[in-house]
């Protein structure tokens, strides 16, 4: 068993005793210390009909805080990691990663997704997720797609996105090119 995986075994019910998930976790050297990173969030909760149509809150700073002093907490009182130093760092999954499980997809109800569908560009808005299928609004138009036939699929970063009250029938997806987003470098 990889160090990564040694340490996912340990951290998953400490993130489930704050009532998240353990979204992923990463061991890599860092000079003489380790660095290990921490991704959590929380658990979508689906509706009686398997789907879920409303988004998942963001986790809050202290969501954060609390659970990153129970692992800090559980990796100091375990050996997994051996007697090297290490770095810790928690934080909520980044918006612009590629999703890889339903839950994922869950989470991100209301906000535009982008992939490809059988050698098409597909963007939309995501209306409903589910355990095997997403629903989004691609033009008006509400397209099923399944998670197997999607190829690439991320959430596309957006200024002046939904707020709490907006109606997502109103707005209109921003179908500009992931690619062409200017980052601002300035420090």
């Amino acid at each position: 068993m990889s160090a990564q995986e040694k340490v996912a075994a340990l951290l998953g019910p400490v993130v489930a005793a704050h009532s998240l998930v353990l979204d992923d976790v990463e061991v890599s050297a860092a000079g003489k210390r380790r660095l290990v990173r921490v991704t959590v969030d929380h658990r979508p909760h689906l509706g009686e009909d398997g789907w879920i149509a409303s988004p998942t809150p963001a986790l809050s700073l202290d969501d954060v805080a609390d659970v990153s002093r129970g692992i800090n907490d559980a990796l100091d009182a375990s050996d997994v990691l051996g007697a090297a130093p290490y770095v810790l760092e928690v934080s909520s999954p980044g918006v612009g990663r590629r999703l890889h499980e339903p839950r994922q997809f869950q989470r991100n109800v209301g906000r535009i997704l982008q992939c490809r569908v059988e050698d098409t560009q597909v963007s939309g808005r995501i209306l409903r997720a589910g355990g095997d299928a997403v629903v989004i609004d691609v033009a008006g138009t509400e397209r099923l797609l399944s998670y197997a036939a999607l190829d690439r699929p991320q959430i596309v970063v957006e200024f002046g996105a939904v707020k709490d009250g907006d109606d997502l029938d109103d707005i209109e997806p921003d179908n500009t090119d992931a690619d062409n987003t200017e980052i601002d470098e300035r420090n």
